[in-house]
């Protein structure tokens, strides 16, 4: 779940076009077969780009000329960040040997301190490459290196999203440490054994039957993870569960009478799918399987369906143009909703649960700025909010790594 969404939360990444003509008529019909299992055809490079987790090479030099330079918005996100706790020199980490996550992390049993030590880690690993400072690629590393020593385990009902959360950070951070920085990591090693024994087994075959974010921030993690390892089997695994899912989780009208079925779940009837989407029975463009539910947690999905796409992407299959009547639809829906718009009572009995957190700017970025696809709503909703900031989970920085970011 979502806690504690800092001030400086961002949002805004792929919306609709400046007037959503909402169509509540688009009733659920008839029960379409179930949605096919994801294929598994090849979707690893024959040789992974480094660093290819979430930002390339390309881009982060693109970040660290724009804040040299003194520009907006990047230099005031970037002095945002330093200015985090996560950025503090003298951050101690709190490794665990077992972290064990309850539902709504209840216990807390390492939980936050192992989320909040992966943004570290990436927080420290994004200071090193914008001012090459050894100090912050030092301390990324001691970060990651105090993990990488003690973890052996999660543990109780979310060790699985735990494990996408914190999973899906280290290998940004790591990506970067030992990609850029020549100073040497003598326990590199060892931390690609930790994402590889303890958090790639509890991530990389979903969660087909549970909330449409747990799996999709897994496969964030199992992405990220596989490339830092240039494990091409688990990227296809992983790539594969999360091209099934993105259709089922985000509706468009060109799907049918109704979304499609999550793929491996038991969830197979009508009556079981409008549960599934927390009693949502009107389907219309851009509505996702847990609007109804809340936007922290929607907004969780499309952070992960995003930052899956952007990885993609540097890895040399662009996923933007398959899915940006989707991804558009799905931003921009929610943004207006976010920005103010009057909830119909057809929509969640009348009633939405907003908080969106920072979680638009890279599907803005490569749908406005790359694609050209107009995007009214999001774009007031993400430039309004800037610099996007961390949810404390797993989203960090992405108005400073990804805004206007061309590359």
């Amino acid at each position: 779940m979502r806690h504690g969404v800092p001030a400086a939360l961002a949002a805004l990444a792929l919306a609709v076009t400046a007037a959503l003509t909402l169509n509540p008529t688009a009733q659920a019909g008839p029960r379409p077969a179930p949605a096919p299992a994801p294929a598994a055809a090849a979707a690893a490079p024959a040789q992974f780009a480094h660093p290819g987790v979430l930002s390339s090479r390309a881009q982060l030099d693109f970040v660290r000329t724009k804040v040299l330079a003194g520009e907006e918005p990047w230099k005031p996100a970037f002095d945002a960040m330093l200015a985090s706790p996560y950025a503090s020199r003298s951050r101690a980490p709190k490794p665990r040997a077992v972290v064990e996550c309850g539902s709504y992390s209840n216990p807390d049993n390492g939980c936050s301190d192992e989320r909040e030590d992966a943004i570290a880690a990436y927080t420290d690993a994004l200071a090193w490459y914008v001012t090459r400072d050894a100090a912050y690629a030092k301390k990324s590393i001691e970060l990651m290196d105090a993990w990488s020593a003690k973890i052996k385990d999660h543990t109780n009902s979310n060790a699985p999203l735990q494990s996408g959360w914190a999973g899906s950070t280290w290998p940004r951070a790591a990506e970067i440490i030992k990609h850029t920085y020549t100073g040497g990591w003598p326990n590199q090693g060892r931390f690609a054994t930790m994402l590889r024994d303890v958090y790639l087994p509890e991530v990389v075959n979903g969660k087909p039957n549970s909330n449409g974010n747990w799996e999709l921030i897994m496969m964030d993690a199992a992405i990220g993870i596989s490339v830092h390892l240039d494990d091409r089997a688990s990227y296809d695994r992983a790539m594969a569960i999360y091209l099934g899912r993105v259709p089922a989780y985000f509706y468009l009208a060109s799907d049918g009478a109704q979304p499609a079925y999550p793929p491996r779940s038991t969830i197979d009837t009508r009556s079981e799918l409008v549960e599934y989407w927390h009693g949502q029975s009107t389907f219309v463009d851009g509505l996702a399987q847990e609007t109804c539910r809340d936007f922290g947690h929607t907004g969780m999905a499309i952070a992960a369906t995003m930052h899956v796409a952007e990885t993609s992407k540097i890895q040399g299959r662009d996923l933007y143009p398959q899915f940006k009547d989707r991804f558009r639809y799905a931003l921009g829906f929610h943004a207006q909703y976010e920005l103010g718009a009057k909830v119909p009572s057809w929509l969640c009995g009348g009633s939405l649960t907003k908080g969106i957190g920072p979680s638009t700017e890279v599907g803005y970025n490569a749908l406005h700025a790359r694609l050209g696809v107009s995007m009214e709503n999001t774009r007031k909703l993400t430039e309004g909010r800037r610099p996007a900031g961390t949810e404390n989970h797993f989203e960090a920085w992405e108005t400073l790594t990804h805004a206007e970011n061309p590359n």
